[in-house]
């Protein structure tokens, strides 16, 4: 076999496999808990866990979307000042980048 196909063979086992773990990670919860579930901290423990995965998958991501650390520190502490003070997603999202942008040329020209 040429390399071409063997790497088309290996995709297509990788998307069964990752449709397979997906498929499963979905069907488990409804299988083990067929009856609805009662208790208070068990409920908000799960309440809170879709938050908890998103904050741990985004938060590593941006300190290296930027070309240097200090721009990402910057737009990051804009965003959680803008946030602290309920602006809207838009207007935390603007100024986090305009921050990051604006700390990457500064850094640029200075330095």
């Amino acid at each position: 076999m040429n390399q071409l196909s063997m790497s088309i063979e290996h995709l297509a086992l990788y998307l069964v496999v990752m449709a397979l773990v997906t498929y499963l990670i979905r069907m488990i919860p409804f299988t083990l808990f067929r009856k609805e579930i009662k208790s208070v901290f068990f409920r908000s423990f799960l309440a809170y866990v879709p938050y908890a995965v998103l904050g741990a998958m985004t938060f590593p991501s941006i300190f290296f979307a930027t070309a240097s650390l200090p721009s990402a520190i910057a737009g990051t502490a804009v965003a959680l000042i803008l946030a602290f003070f309920r602006r809207s997603l838009l207007t935390v999202a603007v100024g986090a980048a305009g921050t990051a942008l604006a700390v990457e040329l500064v850094m640029m020209y200075l330095l």
